[in-house]
């Protein structure tokens, strides 16, 4: 089984539609009433949710229309968030197709589907013609990549000149074991985490001018904090959330990235660059 087919599987749900679709029954909602701040909990697969979305796509300053990419889309949850706040045309690609085919179905629930296009590919060889894109973004999704070089050089050739382009990855911090599963593996067979400055190194030698790095470190333990006191205070998870994603797995999961995180193993960090 090629890395590519690993990484799908390990993200693949099964039913993951029809959790989605319960679980909005259950909220209360139907497919006709349904919101993207409702569908937020599950589809924005990444630490921080929401707030980590607006904290980091407010500093690619995306103040007028045109077109983005958004590398490793997921459920297409951030894409939603684009096309609703800044009237941009978003195309996402994803190696999951259940995570393309349900994210196209939730797209078509909150009435977006004209605005964004979610299709399954690698980031690493894209189908797109050159300089397609405006700007763009990936969020989680490097530490499933290991060429980062050639990773950066396809995004490099699918944006504009003058495109900003931002990452929000999981990162290396320090040197040590980590504990697994975590959200994005099960062992370190399809980890494969790096350093902010091998980030900004592939970046750079692709063709970018980094202007930003932020380590979300003290964020994400913060919002794991206040999670949890959440959780606890309703007696459980809540309908939709990103145990609908990991299933019997989310507790270990989170709970060994949080140590990962805690031990400054790990972080999530952001990387601001520009194409020139």
């Amino acid at each position: 089984m090629s890395n590519d087919e690993e990484v799908s599987k390990h993200y693949s749900h099964g039913s993951l539609l029809e959790a989605i679709q319960e679980a909005i029954t259950r909220l209360g909602k139907t497919i006709d009433s349904v919101t993207i701040e409702d569908l937020s909990p599950v589809d924005e697969f990444h630490i921080g949710g929401r707030f980590a979305t607006e904290h980091f796509l407010d500093q690619l300053n995306f103040s007028r229309q045109g077109h983005l990419l958004d590398v490793g889309c997921g459920l297409g949850g951030a894409a939603r968030f684009v096309a609703n706040r800044y009237n941009y045309q978003v195309t996402g690609i994803d190696l999951t197709q259940e995570y393309i085919d349900t994210g196209n179905v939730l797209c078509a629930w909150v009435k977006l589907d004209k605005h964004i296009t979610l299709q399954q590919g690698s980031a690493l060889s894209m189908s797109f013609p050159d300089e397609s894109f405006d700007g763009g973004y990936m969020m989680h999704v490097g530490m499933n990549i290991d060429d980062k070089a050639q990773l950066f050089n396809e995004i490099y050739r699918v944006l504009r000149p003058g495109a900003l382009f931002g990452v929000y990855d999981v990162m290396r911090d320090k040197d040590g074991e980590l504990t697994y599963p975590v959200p994005w593996a099960t062992d370190n067979s399809t980890s494969n985490l790096s350093s902010p400055e091998r980030y900004t190194q592939a970046l750079c030698d692709a063709g970018f001018e980094v202007s930003a790095e932020n380590n979300r470190r003290d964020f994400a333990l913060d919002f794991f904090k206040q999670l949890r006191a959440k959780t606890e205070a309703s007696g459980g998870p809540p309908a939709l959330g990103l145990h609908t994603l990991m299933r019997e797995s989310t507790a270990d999961k989170i709970k060994n990235m949080i140590e990962n995180i805690s031990e400054s193993y790990i972080a999530p960090v952001e990387v601001i660059a520009r194409k020139i």
